[in-house]
């Protein structure tokens, strides 16, 4: 089993960090082998942000993603930019209200309403990556939301960890009210 992924989006909404977080919850508590990979504008804050993250169960051999199963997109500019990039039969997961609907690939698409729910539970959109992840968690399954919610104590504290470890289960929640959704392909 291999499953590449590419979270992209803007800097300063967190991608990255939630490719990490991913990546070392899947090493650490999952049992998986993961590698993780990340670039993004010299503006920073702002700039195009993009984070690879593959999870396997054998040796990886290379730790770019070409191709990823799924692409997650948190900016327009990502979504124009990386599409084209998903294997056939992959799944693109947007916000929508970010991402202006629109098919530039051949994969499922899956609107997950981070920022709307965010703000509405939370008070604020700044854990939408964790949201995300916790999303992906129930979506994927590859990663537990017990091995996320342990690689979260351990990275923040505080307010910050607490707000983060809510933002979490506010996605394992959102996960429920979706329309199911069919199995993701893996190689």
């Amino acid at each position: 089993m291999i499953c590449r992924f590419v979270f992209s989006g803007s800097g300063g909404q967190g991608v990255i960090t939630a490719a990490i977080i991913m990546a070392e919850a899947a090493v650490y508590h999952g049992g998986l082998n993961a590698v993780q990979t990340q670039s993004y504008g010299p503006e920073a804050r702002g700039g195009a942000a993009r984070a690879d993250v593959i999870l396997s169960s054998e040796e990886i051999q290379y730790p770019k993603v070409d191709r990823p199963n799924i692409l997650i997109c948190l900016s327009n500019l990502a979504y124009s930019k990386y599409t084209w990039l998903v294997r056939p039969g992959g799944v693109v997961f947007i916000d929508p209200h970010i991402i202006k609907t629109r098919r530039t690939a051949d994969a499922r698409q899956v609107e997950l309403p981070l920022y709307e729910n965010c703000l509405e539970a939370l008070g604020t959109t700044l854990p939408m990556n964790i949201c995300l992840l916790g999303c992906l968690s129930r979506l994927v399954g590859l990663v537990t939301p017990e091995a996320l919610e342990k690689v979260i104590e351990n990275r923040f504290s505080g307010k910050n960890a607490e707000m983060n470890i809510k933002a979490l289960h506010l996605g394992v929640d959102l996960v429920t009210r979706l329309p199911e959704m069919p199995p993701i392909q893996f190689l």
